[in-house]
């Protein structure tokens, strides 16, 4: 069977992103990850009222069930001089505002029938920092901390979305890679 791919100039043909909790059937979800589905099912509702993450939901307009979720929130990154000259940011300061992905994942059922999904996610949370550079406050990278402990190919995933590792965090003991993307370059 044949995946169809999903790019930024069909995605809203198939989908439409919208906040949690402005959808009932999140039990439907099913994560490759056991705790990324009970993340979603648990803790998302909980992280929203305590004003600690928003998360987003990526549905299927024809079925209305749940590809993908991201869980975002505010950040700020340590960044060496040699980072700072590789963005062309000449501050002082060390620390640099972001914004986060603190999780991200898709739907086991959805995997089979599209490709693409997760590169979506990125763009909608990419998306979402212009909006707030636009109206509200500034962040110029996109963070992640990729799950290595999980999913070995999440690495390669991230860098083919045009992140990098921050040497800050660069830990080869760690269960998580700290990565950021310059959304401005």
């Amino acid at each position: 069977m044949s995946r169809l791919k999903i790019t930024s100039a069909n995605v809203n043909d198939f989908f439409s992103l919208i906040p949690l909790p402005g959808k009932s059937g999140i039990n439907n979800f099913k994560s490759s990850i056991d705790e990324y589905t009970d993340y979603l099912l648990n803790d998302a509702i909980r992280s929203l009222n305590d004003h600690i993450a928003k998360t987003w939901l990526l549905c299927e307009k024809n079925s209305e069930n749940i590809a993908a979720y991201m869980s975002l929130i505010t950040d700020a990154i340590k960044l060496s001089f040699d980072e700072k000259e590789l963005h062309g940011l000449k501050y002082l300061f060390k620390t640099i505002p972001a914004m986060k992905i603190a999780k991200l994942a898709i739907n086991v059922k959805f995997t089979e029938k599209y490709q693409g999904i997760g590169t979506i996610m990125i763009h909608a949370a990419e998306n979402i920092i212009y909006g707030l550079n636009n109206d509200y406050c500034s962040a110029r990278f996109l963070t992640v901390d990729a799950d290595i402990e999980h999913d070995k190919g999440v690495l390669t995933f991230y860098e083919k979305n045009g992140f990098i590792p921050n040497t800050e965090f660069h830990n080869k003991n760690r269960k998580t890679i700290s990565m950021r993307k310059d959304i401005y370059q």
